[in-house]
């Protein structure tokens, strides 16, 4: 029977399969621009419809922001495993629009056999990703008549922007969407042609930190030097942030980071990373974080502080020599370990204020923050799900960290309970959340295959 779903997905995949992830990328569900609220809906309602067309009771759900797709299968009967199924319908901005070869919500497919490229925005954050899972369902339910495991779907429409309405959504809906483990599809292989499922996710605290100077713009040759320049403050306490080894300077900053132990480095090593070709990949030779640590220690297993934008002054065409009133900056911290959130913003925030003078005002806002989450790598879910990855790819799937964060895992396991399960298959040349994002389809063709083994391997 797999085999005939396995055939199934063969023929569907560069057609049907591929035309219903074109519908959903053709939707720009960006869920950070309130302009685009009503395409998040749009982009929510294909999905609940999808769900129900393959057997699903599923519906859109409203919450304070943009709303959740929930959708149910109990047909596997009592005794089978009970899964929840994670995925995001939004997307990052388009943003900055010259820079793509390709227009981002016109999906298409670059290139041939292996070489061939799903591109567009969401192909493979997030919409490429979970709809490998859809359309195995879809197969399963029309080959088989039915799926393995009993599924629930849970779809949100904010993951890129903080996603302030899930915490609440899951608090008020536990006996709903509790299940036996949960698996999420939003990670990567560990290259294009080997599988792997993640273990470990860094946290995410994201603020913004605004620096006021002068009650107004000034013109520069009146007033330089006399005046204090917001930006001159910002940038000296934002270079601060670092000394010359790469460490992050902010006292306590470093509590509950631990060091690998021995068997974790030498799995990281028996890997294979290439550190040059990792770097060369994106035009870089040399690693910019601590320099006592690998490039993989230092994207998995340690810490960051990052700049993600800076604001002030005049930036349009020609010059005009303005001294500007205000400045602000936009950073994230990467949390390994032990590090604890809200710790970690007092004291940035403490060491950004002892830095500004006296007749500078600073304001901060935060965007929220998670804790890194380590899954337990032994169990039952994760071995079946190892298994039915080596047979779909014949190369055996990983075990690997992720130096992204995923804050609804650490949720799940404080409010509902349940351990997850990463697998996806994207890959660090994708280009997630910059332009010209693509998806492999060979990661779109053999992630539904995968999922069908998957599915039967649980269920089994």
């Amino acid at each position: 029977m797999l085999q005939n779903t396995l055939a199934r997905i063969d023929r569907a995949v560069s057609g049907e399969a591929l035309e219903r992830l074109f519908q959903l990328i053709r939707i720009p569900s960006i869920s950070a621009d309130p302009a685009y609220a009503a395409a998040c809906r749009n982009a929510a309602s294909w999905c609940a419809t999808q769900l129900n067309e393959i057997g699903f009771e599923a519906s859109v759900r409203d919450t304070i922001g943009h709303p959740m797709v929930v959708g149910h299968y109990k047909g596997a009967g009592e005794g089978k495993p009970h899964i929840l199924f994670y995925g995001h319908y939004d997307v990052q901005p388009a943003d900055p629009l010259e820079l793509w070869e390709t227009p981002p919500f016109e999906p298409q497919v670059s290139g041939e056999g292996d070489a061939a490229k799903i591109l567009g925005r969401g192909s493979s954050d997030d919409k490429g990703q979970f709809m490998t899972f859809i359309e195995s369902a879809r197969a399963l339910m029309e080959e088989e008549g039915a799926l393995p495991v009993n599924v629930t779907v849970l779809l949100e429409g904010e993951e890129e922007s903080a996603s302030p309405s899930l915490l609440p959504f899951l608090k008020d809906n536990v006996e709903e969407l509790k299940a036996d483990v949960a698996f999420v599809c939003d990670t990567s292989q560990w290259d294009a042609k080997t599988p792997a499922i993640a273990t470990r996710l860094r946290g995410l605290l994201y603020e913004e930190v605004f620096i006021e100077g002068p009650a107004y713009d000034l013109h520069s040759g009146h007033y330089g030097s006399a005046a204090r320049n917001p930006i001159h403050v910002l940038t000296k306490v934002l270079a601060d942030l670092r000394d010359d080894e790469g460490r992050i300077q902010i006292p306590g900053f470093y509590d509950g980071v631990a060091e690998l132990t021995a068997d974790e480095k030498a799995q990281w090593e028996s890997l294979g990373f290439d550190p040059q070709a990792f770097l060369a990949e994106i035009g870089l030779k040399e690693p910019g974080g601590e320099k006592a640590y690998s490039v993989l220690e230092q994207i998995w297993a340690r810490p960051t502080a990052e700049v993600n934008g800076i604001i002030g002054g005049y930036t349009g065409d020609g010059s005009k020599t303005v001294i500007p009133a205000k400045a602000s900056a936009k950073v994230s911290f990467r949390l390994v370990g032990e590090q604890e959130p809200d710790k970690i913003r007092e004291a940035f925030r403490a060491f950004v204020a002892a830095r500004v003078p006296g007749d500078c005002k600073v304001t901060f806002k935060s965007h929220g923050g998670e804790g890194a989450i380590t899954q337990p790598s032994d169990s039952e879910w994760v071995a079946r799900s190892l298994t039915a990855l080596t047979e779909e790819w014949g190369t055996e799937a990983k075990l690997i960290g992720m130096g992204g964060s995923i804050p609804i895992v650490a949720q799940f396991k404080r409010v509902l309970g349940m351990d997850t399960v990463l697998v996806g298959f994207a890959l660090d040349d994708d280009r997630i959340h910059s332009p010209n994002e693509k998806y492999n389809l060979t990661s779109f063709h053999h992630g539904i295959r995968s999922w069908a083994r998957i599915l039967s391997a649980l269920g089994a």
